[in-house]
């Protein structure tokens, strides 16, 4: 009786081993990624969107190969709210800690909204010894510090527009104006925060008033402003050509109404948060026609110039039923997934200076352009996305249309002028 109880109980192991041989391994733990930034706000929401698909993109290809395992990828995402009035630093300082205590991630990404908040962050980040690919953050700021102490700061990255490349792009586009147009007076206007002043202070003493620019005025204005016809009315008797803008909060919306009521015979050009995405056309009752505004990363924009941030805008759009509205943040945050993962595999670690050795490494053609890190861990930026990351400026359309004028490689269409601004050679 024993001996018939062993077989039997022999012949069901063996048959379970053929069962189940041949099927491959079960997928091992997820890699957590933390992912705390101001959620609540559009450029926050957005990037957490595109980090979302570009998860589902690799975890349906089987994850992440680490030790010949494939693992998938697992966000746990926190709102730091650091990009709303009156939120203080601290605040959003102890909920980057609560992410890194709470979920143990292997990297953080998108990260900070406001600048002040990555500059306090780094030290967090460093104690604790995390990767973060920041992809919304723009202070050159963070750079100096990794590159007076690389050893300490190595762990920041930073995929997204900076504010000197930033800077960049605007000389760029405002050389293009003076060019065509012939203008020269400029009248700035910018909210009251770190990047927005970082940016319009620079073009004002690197580029206006060193390239024959006549700086006529220059307001601030607190976030969370919604009136700017004082302004306005200044440029306007100032004799304006230009209205250079800087501004990222949801209220800034009511400039360009304000630009068009009062006809003030300036082009606007610079970066309204709320007028990057073709939701503005309605939002704003079809007038914004004429607005020259920028976007930060390719890929917040299609291009049939460049392949992939096309089929990047595609996707998103087809995961979530509309289009991204944002000028900042969702192609770097949908690339840092990618770059990341590749530095993982590369490494064959979850140690986080192995993944640190290999980001420093990473080149890779992106939704962005070409990707590439300097020594200041920050992603390079020029005019051509075979061999850089891009940004560009659009001008919104009488008919609602975007059309790319900046950079030339990139060109759709050149700049027209609104019926009431009478400038030009």
């Amino acid at each position: 009786m024993r001996k018939k109880i062993f077989l039997i109980f022999f012949a069901v192991l063996l048959s379970f081993g053929f069962m189940n041989c041949g099927k491959k391994k079960d997928s091992g733990n997820p890699i957590v990624i933390g992912l705390p930034t101001s959620l609540g706000l559009l450029e926050g929401s957005e990037s957490y969107n595109a980090v979302m698909l570009a998860v589902d993109e690799i975890n349906k290809a089987g994850g992440v190969t680490v030790g010949g395992v494939k693992r998938p990828f697992k966000i746990e995402k926190i709102d730091i709210r650091d990009g709303l009035p009156g939120v203080r630093v601290p605040e959003a300082l102890l909920g980057i800690e609560k992410i890194i205590l709470e979920k143990k991630p292997v990297s953080l990404i998108v990260g900070p909204f406001r600048s002040e908040a990555l500059m306090a962050s780094m030290d967090i980040i460093a104690k604790h010894k995390i990767p973060m690919l920041g992809t919304i953050a723009m202070t050159p700021g963070s750079e100096a510090k990794i590159k007076k102490d690389p050893q300490k700061y190595k762990y920041i990255f930073r995929v997204s527009l900076n504010v000197i490349y930033w800077a960049k792009l605007l000389g760029g586009t405002m050389q293009t104006l003076k060019k065509e147009f012939g203008v020269n007076k400029v009248f700035l206007m910018n909210q009251d925060v770190a990047w927005a002043r970082g940016t319009a202070n620079a073009m004002k003493k690197k580029y206006f008033e060193k390239t024959g620019w006549n700086v006529v005025g220059h307001e601030q204005f607190p976030t969370g402003s919604q009136d700017f016809s004082t302004a306005l009315k200044k440029a306007k008797t100032a004799g304006a050509e230009v209205l250079f803008v800087t501004f990222d909060m949801p209220e800034s919306g009511i400039l360009v109404k304000q630009w068009k009521n009062m006809k003030v015979p300036s082009l606007i050009a610079g970066f309204i948060s709320p007028m990057a995405g073709e939701v503005a056309w309605k939002t704003f009752d079809k007038n914004i026609g004429g607005l020259l505004n920028a976007i930060f990363e390719l890929g917040n924009i299609p291009s049939d110039k460049y392949a992939p941030a096309k089929k990047f805008y595609d996707a998103y759009r087809a995961k979530y039923g509309k289009n991204i509205q944002a000028g900042h943040g969702p192609a770097p945050s949908y690339e840092s997934v990618y770059i990341l993962k590749e530095a993982i595999e590369r490494a064959n670690s979850t140690d986080a200076d192995k993944i640190v050795a290999e980001l420093e490494k990473t080149d890779r053609k992106g939704v962005m352009g070409r990707i590439k890190f300097d020594s200041g861990h920050q992603v390079i930026y020029g005019l051509d996305p075979a061999k850089t990351a891009v940004a560009a400026f659009f001008q919104w359309k009488n008919d609602g249309k975007r059309k790319i004028f900046y950079p030339p490689v990139l060109l759709e269409d050149k700049i027209s002028l609104p019926s009431w601004v009478k400038i030009g050679k």
